[in-house]
């Protein structure tokens, strides 16, 4: 089963605590429409090569545009042994229809 966290949840806890990884798993062209403060930005077709970059130690929140593709990687990085990934219901559609904050960034 792939843990999830939705917008108001995740706003909270980054208020909060902020111990976890927020990773934007969007193609780089996708970043133009906006990112959610410190986000990291792996391509989800780079996360096979990347997967020594993540921690296990803390949480892994994924996001795309809708929720569909992270959910979709957190199952992936759950099969090759995470159990610390979480998907954000709604990705970054529901963050933004929530009210939250977006910020703009380049392509990294």
């Amino acid at each position: 089963m792939i843990k999830e966290i939705d917008a108001s949840d995740l706003e909270a806890r980054m208020a909060k605590d902020g111990d976890f990884l927020l990773l934007d798993i969007r193609s780089a062209g996708e970043l133009a429409q906006g990112v959610l403060p410190d986000a990291e930005h792996i391509p989800m077709h780079l996360i096979p090569v990347r997967m020594s970059e993540l921690p296990k130690d803390k949480d892994l929140i994924l996001y795309c545009h809708s929720g569909a593709r992270s959910y979709h990687a957190c199952a992936y990085l759950a099969q090759q042994g995470f159990d610390n990934a979480v998907n954000l219901r709604g990705g970054i559609l529901g963050w933004a229809r929530s009210g939250y904050r977006l910020e703009t960034r380049l392509a990294s």
